[in-house]
C-alpha cells in the first residue's frame, strides 16, 4: 500500500533545499510517495500553510529552517514565528527544526514554544541523519539530534534552576548586550535586572561580579 507524504521544505538557501530533497527521495522507502513543495522565505511558507488550512490538505512534515528573512508584513521575524504559527494552524503536522544556532537559550526556546518532532543543527547534519530523522519522525517518535541531546542533558543534570527571564539576560549578555541596554529587550526594570544579575552569580558562584566570568560558568553547565 502507498504511503503518501506530503511535505514543505522551507530555507532561504535554494542549493540546501535540493541537497534535502534529493536524500529523502534518495532514501525513501518503496512503499513511500512524496510530494515536496518548497519555500525560500516567510511570504512564500506563510502561503503555502495558508493554502494548506484552507483547502483541507495539511503537510505530514514541514522542514522549518529558523534563519529566515522576515515576512513583508512583519508578522514573521525568522523561522521560529513560523513555526510557531505553522503549530497552532496545522496541529497535526510534523515540524522538523533545523537550525546553525547551538546557543542553549535558544535551544530551550524552541523547545519550549514549539516543541518540535524533529530539532537537527546544520553544523553535524550528515545525509544519514537527516534521513533517519524523516523516517522517525514519521513514525511518531522524536528525534533530536547529537548537539541538542547534548545541550538538554547539560542542563537537566546541573543543580541549577533559573527562569525564562534570567536564561534572556545570560543569552543577551552572550551576545554583547550591555546591561544599561537589557531592560529595553526584557520589558523590565535596570534595577530588576541588576537584582536578576545578582541571583545569577550566586547561583553561578561568581565573586569577581564579571559579566565574562558569569558568562564562562554558565556555559560550562549548558545554559549559554
Amino acid at each position: 500500500m502507498i504511503e503518501k507524504i506530503k511535505i514543505l521544505m522551507i530555507d532561504d538557501h535554494p542549493m540546501i533545499i535540493e541537497g534535502y530533497q534529493n536524500t529523502l527521495l534518495f532514501t525513501k522507502r518503496d512503499n513511500q510517495e512524496l510530494t515536496i513543495h518548497i519555500a525560500n522565505n516567510c511570504d512564500e511558507a506563510l502561503s503555502h500553510i495558508n493554502n494548506a488550512v484552507k483547502n483541507n490538505v495539511p503537510y505530514d512534515v514541514l522542514f522549518v529552517d529558523i534563519s529566515l528573512p522576515a515576512s513583508t508584513d512583519g508578522s514573521m521575524s525568522s523561522g521560529e514565528d513560523l513555526a510557531e504559527y505553522a503549530r497552532k494552524v496545522l496541529p497535526q503536522s510534523k515540524i522538523i527544526i533545523l537550525t546553525m544556532f547551538n546557543e542553549s537559550f535558544r535551544i530551550h526556546n524552541i523547545i519550549k514554544t514549539i516543541n518540535p518532532e524533529g530539532f537537527l543543527i546544520k553544523s553535524d547534519l550528515t545525509s544519514s541523519e537527516l534521513a533517519s530523522a524523516f523516517q522517525t519522525v514519521l513514525n511518531n517518535v522524536t528525534f533530536y539530534s547529537g548537539s541538542v541531546n547534548s545541550i538538554i542533558r547539560k542542563t537537566v543534570n546541573s543543580d541549577i534552576v533559573i527562569d525564562d527571564k534570567n536564561r534572556k539576560i545570560l543569552h543577551l549578555l552572550s551576545q554583547g548586550v550591555k546591561t544599561k541596554n537589557l531592560a529595553s529587550h526584557l520589558d523590565i526594570s535596570l534595577s530588576a535586572i541588576e537584582k536578576r544579575k545578582k541571583q545569577l552569580r550566586d547561583l553561578f558562584d561568581v565573586e569577581d561580579g564579571q559579566d565574562e566570568t558569569l558568562l564562562n560558568q554558565a556555559r560550562k553547565k549548558g545554559f549559554v
